[in-house]
């Protein structure tokens, strides 16, 4: 798990440290990638450049300070990371991982229990996007997960859709236990879906597997007119609303307007503060919310929901599912729409 690495404070696991132990020499157990790009986590990537008002050497001066100062990328405000590519270059003798020396890998796991060292400045960064080139090593522990990165696809489009993969697998998992249910209970009534953030890169992919899923109508909810336009080419809800989704009654008003009736299953992937109220507004009783957003207050939605008197089951969309990967790269395969949308967000990157 990575205890031994943990500097400060002792006790924790590596994701609560303050700080991790980063050398590059690995025990039995661990493996050593060298690293060659990261994906910062989208709630993480849009605070720091809000902070330095898109100043893009702020942002990367910033991200080596943390990485320096805590041995892995945890951003202080947020809390979370993202993820990394790279070729793994040492396997301890009792490592679980069934990695060898020269696989091209992404892990699974976030940077913020992964013990990480940059070596190049991020001189090859820009510090205004998501994805960040670098070269330097990181640490994966026994219980640690990475993905053999496949031949097919570039390398950055693998990274993108893997930085989200528990997404799609929670939304299917949730979606058929709610057709699954009503098919036992002989209620002929379809399973209604709003995917909050639909046109990003969870969002994109949560709609994608709710249809697959049985879902039996869709709504996706985006901010601005461009995001309006993107995912209605892509086809992938049947309907597509405008919506600010930190504005309760706004949201829910949208939400219950494109689908006639409240959603049985609501999913956030936005990557603002303050989504809470509104998908909790526009989910009906009995239904479930999945927050994937690391921007999420759950002391927030938890008495948000208390305090609206809402019937709804919430869950905290952890990032693994088992199998969460093939689900993901399968998606990105088999659906246009999705690939699409991915590859148009990595243009504009």
């Amino acid at each position: 798990m990575g205890l031994h690495r943990v500097v400060e404070p002792a006790g924790v696991l590596p994701q609560a440290a303050w700080r991790l132990d980063a050398d590059p020499r690995i025990a039995p157990n661990e493996v050593r990638i060298r690293v060659q790009r990261l994906n910062l986590d989208a709630a993480s990537f849009r605070q720091l450049s809000e902070k330095h008002g898109g100043d893009g050497e702020k942002v990367r001066a910033e991200v080596l300070d943390i990485v320096s100062t805590r041995g892995k990328m945890q951003n202080p405000v947020t809390g979370s990371g993202g993820m990394l590519i790279g070729t793994v270059e040492e396997v301890g003798r009792r490592s679980p991982l069934q990695l060898t020396v020269g696989d091209r890998v992404a892990t699974l796991v976030s940077l913020t229990l992964t013990p990480l060292t940059i070596l190049d400045g991020l001189a090859r960064w820009d510090g205004r996007s998501e994805q960040v080139p670098c070269d330097g090593y990181a640490i994966l522990f026994a219980r640690s997960i990475a993905a053999v990165l496949p031949s097919d696809l570039h390398p950055e489009l693998s990274l993108a859709v893997l930085d989200v993969c528990g997404a799609p697998a929670l939304t299917a998992r949730v979606v058929a236990e709610h057709v699954a249910r009503r098919q036992r209970a002989g209620d002929p009534t379809p399973v209604t879906v709003a995917v909050i953030g639909g046109a990003g890169k969870s969002g994109s992919l949560s709609l994608a597997a709710a249809r697959r899923a049985g879902a039996g109508r869709s709504v996706g909810v985006v901010p601005v007119e461009a995001e309006r336009e993107a995912l209605l080419g892509a086809g992938l809800a049947d309907v597509v609303a405008l919506a600010d989704a930190r504005d309760p009654v706004a949201l829910s008003t949208a939400v219950t307007s494109a689908l006639g009736v409240p959603a049985d299953v609501t999913v956030v992937c936005v990557d603002v503060p303050g989504c809470e109220h509104g998908a909790v507004l526009a989910t009906a009783d009995g239904g479930t919310v999945i927050f994937f957003s690391m921007a999420t207050s759950f002391a927030a939605a938890a008495l948000g929901a208390e305090g609206l008197a809402a019937d709804v089951t919430m869950l905290v969309g952890n990032g693994y599912v088992p199998g969460h990967a093939e689900v993901a790269l399968g998606l990105l395969r088999s659906e246009p729409g999705v690939r699409a949308l991915f590859e148009a967000r990595l243009a504009a990157d």
